[in-house]
């Protein structure tokens, strides 16, 4: 028997950037919103068995949605970490642990981009089972990678898989990893476009425009859309003009590829919550200077050019990259819209918007979740404060009132906290170079 609940006469966000309509009633039955406002109190009345909560004086407004997590990664503080100090089933343990924190922040769904030993479908359908508790969930595999490699180096193999890598040589073994990715569960595919070679500074494009269309043909085939890892101008524009459906970074782009985002109106998820925290943040856990330039500029410039296409029409995403150290889980998803807001001068409402009502195009679930509607999806949220005027406030779990996922309350509690795996971190044997001079100097 399904359960009726009306949130009465709150100030209600309803994600599309309109202003908060104030004393107004949601009524959920089931899964859904049936009633928004004066309608919601009237058919509350016609029910006999209505649960019925004040939330006068409170904000009412839809579940988070986050963009681009790696749920299945354990939060590594290196990628010797990530691809060396993992084990399948531990892994999957710590994830179904990790994915409550992300639920308890608010975030009713979420995009797992890409993950380790196959995790994330697996863990996505025990959570549609009620097997553990956490957001509803689309998922990636393996993101697909050339031998030139992604973001590790000389850590991704010359074939097979590591970490969260897929080696791909040629179009055959591209049209075989994809379809195999699908059958194994994929809700997307991902590419990493750009990559870090020892001999070269920054990321450097190491796939070709053929290769990326042979990837989003095949995949477009079978219904699933393809997302893509870009820092770099030519490497956005080829895979924007490849048929890549979300494009993920962004970074430094020039005139043609920004026309070439406005032109097919591709979806944008910059993340910048990782470079923000590393930039602003990464000296408090003992990030080094080389580190915390690693991006640097890339937050500014990016920023401005991704503005004019927000202003354009382009749909703009919001994700945190939760799953490393920089970015733990639970604790950053509302991150992005504080940036967008101080780096890209959008509203508050603005950035509320892109991570609700428009991240629902990230899950595949446009005007289903992500908004205060009839006939929506009831992931809920319900605090104390004024996001409208600072989203910060989404980031401050204290003020969180109820939460509703599918119409269920979520009982709002602290997820307890793990002791650490053997071996589960790298454990150095020193922080530095024990040399003679350090013990004997003056």
């Amino acid at each position: 028997m399904s359960t009726t609940t009306l949130l009465h006469s709150g100030a209600v966000i309803d994600g599309t950037g309109s202003a908060p309509q104030l004393n107004t009633s949601v009524l959920i039955e089931g899964e859904k919103i049936v009633a928004v406002g004066t309608e919601a109190d009237a058919l509350a009345q016609s029910h006999k068995d209505v649960q019925k909560i004040d939330v006068s004086g409170l904000t009412v407004m839809p579940g988070l949605i986050d963009a681009h997590t790696h749920v299945t990664l354990g939060e590594p503080a290196s990628n010797d970490e990530l691809f060396h100090h993992r084990e399948p089933a531990t892994a999957a343990l710590i994830a179904a642990h990790n994915v409550k924190k992300i639920l308890q922040a608010g975030v009713t769904s979420i995009l797992d981009v890409d993950g380790i030993f196959n995790i994330g479908p697996a863990l996505r359908d025990a959570i549609n089972a009620g097997i553990t508790e956490g957001p509803s969930m689309k998922s990636g595999t393996f993101a697909l990678m050339t031998a030139v490699g992604g973001t590790a180096g000389r850590m991704i193999p010359d074939h097979g898989t590591a970490g969260y890598a897929e080696v791909v040589h040629n179009r055959d073994e591209m049209v075989r990893v994809v379809r195999r990715q699908i059958k194994d569960g994929a809700d997307i595919i991902k590419i990493h476009v750009t990559g870090v070679i020892p001999a070269r500074s920054g990321e450097i494009q190491v796939w070709t425009r053929d290769e990326l269309k042979t990837v989003c043909d095949t995949a477009h085939d079978l219904g699933i859309p393809v997302t893509a890892h870009c820092r770099g101008d030519q490497a956005t524009l080829d895979a924007v003009l490849a048929g890549v459906d979300i494009i993920w970074h962004a970074s430094f782009l020039g005139d043609r590829a920004l026309e070439a985002i406005i032109d097919k109106k591709t979806a944008v998820g910059p993340v910048f919550t990782f470079l923000a925290n590393l930039a602003e943040y990464g000296a408090k856990v003992g990030a080094t200077a080389s580190v915390q330039s690693t991006f640097a500029g890339e937050l500014e410039h990016t920023g401005a050019r991704l503005r004019q296409a927000y202003d354009a029409g382009v749909p703009l995403l919001c994700g945190s990259e939760s799953g490393f150290s920089i970015t733990p889980y639970g604790n950053w998803h509302a991150r992005e819209m504080e940036v967008f807001v101080q780096h890209m001068g959008l509203t508050p409402l603005q950035a509320i918007s892109c991570a609700t009502y428009t991240n629902a195009h990230a899950i595949q679930q446009f005007g289903q979740v992500g908004i205060i509607a009839p006939g929506a999806q009831a992931d809920i949220l319900v605090l104390d404060g004024h996001p409208e005027k600072d989203v910060a406030v989404l980031g401050n779990k204290s003020s969180f009132r109820h939460l509703f996922k599918k119409g269920r309350a979520i009982t709002l509690a602290e997820v307890p906290e793990r002791s650490l795996l053997r071996g589960e971190r790298i454990e150095p044997w020193s922080a530095q170079l024990l040399k003679w001079d350090l013990i004997h100097q003056k």
